[in-house]
């Protein structure tokens, strides 16, 4: 079990910083190879212990990652320095949703109302629409409540309750609706090995559905050979693929040409999440899809005659 944040030993596992970050374990050790951040302690086993401090310096660069920035500018800086950083780049961020609405989730979250934010979900996305519920309520609450967890202004548990409500509410909101079983074009989303975020694909996916979108989704982490073997099998038009800002960049590049070597020319292969703002230079044949709003004219564009077509 985890030491409480405040204890002066080490004593946070690997596991354990994986859980309190969100920072993949293979990410940490690579950062302890290439920047000499974090320089965990040993037990008596060999198995790494994080301090708390470090552990408190990882979620402001986690942070700062998810805000845009690349961790090799950042990962020396002390914790006073990247707190401001995190909160100059958040005030700067666009999109952030009306402050009574952030107040009243918060509240929720911290009264452990359960059942009354499963309502404001379902109301909110009732009143809006799917994709004005993803748009204007989930993700710029998604960056508010992140803001929140990783300023230590909400525990673990109260950002998993958080992240589970709004998978249930899109879930939901996507089976209601109504679909033909031969929507076009057919999507297959996940995510790669290592990466275990879920809620930016199913985000997309209540984006897409509503355009008629025929979405076929296996999850998070699922191996680069096995995504080929999907997208052949479910005759997929469009192959998308989240990651987020903690995935090495290195991995995602060369999965994603290993895919487009692999796959047929018509089935296009859309990179989204914090990808698309990090890489320098666009892999040949993919499509960096940069924000949740950049979907929709993705789609469009696939539709336009001349499109990418692979209705086998």
């Amino acid at each position: 079990m985890s030491p409480p944040l405040g204890a002066s030993l080490p004593g946070f596992t690997i596991s354990a910083v994986e859980r309190e970050t969100g920072l993949s374990k293979d990410l940490l050790r690579m950062w302890e190879r290439r920047y000499g951040f974090p320089r965990p302690a040993r037990d008596a086993g060999g198995e790494r212990l994080y301090s708390s401090g470090e552990v408190a310096r990882l979620r402001a660069v986690k942070r700062l990652m998810d805000l845009g920035m690349r961790p090799g500018g950042i990962v020396h800086r002390s914790l006073p320095e990247l707190d401001a950083l995190a909160d100059a780049r958040s005030a700067d961020a666009p999109g952030d949703p009306a402050p009574e609405t952030v107040r009243e989730v918060l509240a929720l979250l911290h009264s452990h109302d359960a059942a009354g934010l499963r309502t404001f979900m379902v109301q909110h996305a009732m009143r809006q629409g799917l994709q004005q519920f993803v748009l204007a309520t989930v993700a710029p609450l998604n960056r508010a409540v992140g803001a929140a967890w990783m300023g230590g202004d909400l525990q673990v548990f109260e950002e998993h309750l958080y992240t589970e409500t709004v998978h249930v509410a899109l879930r939901s909101a996507i089976n209601a609706f109504p679909r033909s079983a031969e929507g076009s074009p057919r999507v297959l989303l996940t995510t790669f090995p290592g990466e275990s975020h879920h809620l930016g694909l199913l985000m997309v996916e209540a984006l897409l559905v509503p355009e008629g979108a025929q979405c076929i989704s296996l999850g998070t982490q699922t191996p680069v050979e096995d995504v080929r073997r999907a997208a052949l099998a479910y005759r997929a038009n469009v192959l998308a693929l989240s990651f987020s800002g903690a995935y090495p960049l290195r991995a995602a590049v060369d999965g994603l040409e290993s895919l487009r070597a692999q796959l047929p020319p018509p089935v296009t292969i859309w990179a989204g999440g914090e990808l698309a703002r990090r890489v320098r230079r666009t892999p040949p044949g993919i499509v960096l899809i940069p924000d949740l709003a950049a979907t929709l004219p993705a789609l469009r564009s696939w539709k336009l005659p001349g499109g990418a077509r692979s209705d086998g």
